[in-house]
């Protein structure tokens, strides 16, 4: 179009020859909706726009498809001079585009002052909401801008408007570390309330502590917001600090929270820092007094399968290796949950997490009272040799997985549901677990290739042994496993017997000291 392509050249000799010779050119909409004097705004070119409202003042209203108005275009491209011109002809500073934004809005966003001060001077709505349930205030104080947020209150912006979320400006201001801004509002303006909620029961201090704004927080306890104010999840800020991980907020709020509320909340913020392996922030609050070995509340427990109940297992359970020596290091008791924290580092398949436990005493033979044939922690095991050589070494009962009432009579069919869950690793789940024998449990789904290995291993820690006829067949199985198969029917050397009576004699919860004993090196590793 030859008139556009003159607006957007500024060429004002261009387009006035071709206005004046085809007036109706004015009037033409392309397939957005734009007119010529949409395109005058968006390129700021005040001169065309006077002439084209001068011979179609009705136009300073009309909107593209995306419901943009020449005043929102002329804002969004921070034109003065276009802006004015549009005001000065009629054009209404409220009507907003498809997504709810209004030139006022915009004129925030860009932080464009001058463009501010214009579209209030001509009576602009200051509390008109975005889609989202923003005003100009709101943006205003996302971009910290205490200057356009004095202006718009003095204009009469509402200081605790809620958006779509519920959340005020001080709100957005706390959560996005915005410290000039929320110190503005609160010094400032009337009203702006520092413990205000949003319809989760957020309040300043806990998007503050979520994201982390250590000034901010320290700001907000200075001008009175409340800590023990919990949210809609029972959490207070304190939780939702420790939580992410922001062990300096931890160390401002511990002494502003109420030991009460905490000994009466469902979780500790230690729980909480455990479960996202948050070894900073727990060690803070270990070292404010937090009790190692506090358990969760009981309905809390009944969500968790296994029934956790302390840090530790929560940081064993969630692979937080470092926190766990940390508790473990402060005292943290390996007794307290229904189910042994082992168990759990087992499932994890960590074979740090499990040497740590077990060299600070855990039992490898824990059980759980559903799973009682042979160890639970074998079962979890599953393919994972080192750690299963590891709890062997440290004593784990390895004669009970060759205790078979079949022995070397025909064994019934392997039914695949029974050992099923063990398989999936839910044999923490002590209400839902079968109770299958070990030959059983190896000889179905995709426990069976891995049959010889396991069998070989198992071996080297057991003195005579009769396997029963369903082991026998899986070991005849491969060709590979024959050796295993020979080990097990021929007698055991004597070197072997000898090394396992020396181990019963020094007993199981002193194995994990054999490396210390004063003995030759070659012996050490004999043992």
């Amino acid at each position: 179009d030859p008139l556009v392509f003159a607006i957007r050249q500024g060429d004002l000799k261009a387009f006035n020859d071709v206005a004046t010779s085809a007036a109706h050119c004015l009037l033409r909409e392309d397939q957005d909706g734009w007119m010529p004097l949409h395109d005058a705004a968006f390129c700021g070119q005040t001169e065309c726009a006077k002439t084209i409202l001068k011979a179609h003042p009705s136009l300073v209203d009309k909107r593209t498809l995306q419901e943009q108005t020449a005043l929102l275009l002329a804002v969004s491209g921070q034109h003065l001079s276009c802006a004015r011109c549009l005001l000065e002809g009629g054009a209404d500073p409220d009507i907003s585009s498809k997504n709810k934004e209004t030139p006022l809005y915009k004129a925030c966003e860009l932080e464009n002052m001058d463009l501010v001060r214009l579209l209030l001077s001509y009576g602009a709505t200051v509390n008109q909401r975005c889609a989202q349930g923003w005003t100009a205030l709101h943006e205003a104080v996302s971009r910290d801008n205490t200057e356009i947020c004095e202006t718009l209150i003095r204009a009469g912006a509402s200081v605790n408007p809620s958006n779509t979320y519920s959340m005020a400006p001080l709100t957005v201001a706390a959560q996005r570390g915005q410290l000039r801004a929320l110190c503005h509002l609160i010094e400032r303006a009337a009203g702006a309330d520092v413990n205000m909620q949003t319809c989760d029961g957020l309040t300043p201090l806990h998007e503050a502590s979520r994201h982390g704004h250590t000034e901010t927080v320290s700001a907000l306890l200075s001008k009175h917001a409340d800590a023990n104010r919990a949210a809609a999840s029972g959490l207070l800020p304190l939780h939702v600090a420790a939580q992410q991980g922001h062990p300096q907020i931890v160390s401002l709020l511990v002494p502003v929270t109420s030991r009460a509320r905490l000994r009466h909340s469902c979780v500790s913020p230690l729980h909480l820092a455990a479960e996202r392996n948050r070894r900073a922030a727990a060690a803070v609050l270990l070292q404010t007094g937090a009790d190692v070995n506090a358990t969760l509340g009981p309905s809390c427990s009944l969500r968790y399968a296994d029934g956790r109940a302390t840090a530790l297992y929560f940081a064993v359970a969630n692979g937080g290796t470092e926190t766990a020596e940390l508790l473990l290091n402060a005292g943290a008791s390996l007794t307290l949950d229904p189910v042994s924290p082992l168990l759990a580092a087992v499932r994890q398949g960590s074979v740090r997490s499990v040497s740590l436990l077990l060299e600070r005493g855990a039992d490898a033979n824990a059980r759980i009272p559903s799973f009682t044939t042979f160890p639970s922690a074998v079962a979890l095991c599953r393919n994972n040799l080192p750690l299963l050589r590891c709890l062997l070494d440290h004593g784990c009962d390895a004669v009970s997985c060759f205790t078979c009432t079949h022995g070397s009579a025909p064994h019934p069919g392997i039914e695949e549901s029974q050992s099923g869950d063990v398989h999936s690793g839910h044999v923490l789940h002590s209400r839902s677990c079968s109770q299958p024998p070990f030959c059983q449990w190896i000889s179905a789904g995709d426990m069976r290739q891995w049959a010889g290995p396991v069998l070989d291993l198992l071996l080297e820690h057991v003195a005579q042994v009769q396997p029963c006829s369903r082991l026998l067949e899986l070991l005849d199985s491969r060709e590979e496993w024959l050796p295993v198969r020979r080990k097990s029917l021929s007698p055991r050397p004597l070197q072997h017997l000898c090394r396992l009576q020396i181990r019963s004699h020094v007993g199981r919860p002193r194995l994990k000291r054999v490396r210390s004993l004063p003995l030759p090196d070659r012996l050490i590793r004999y043992l």
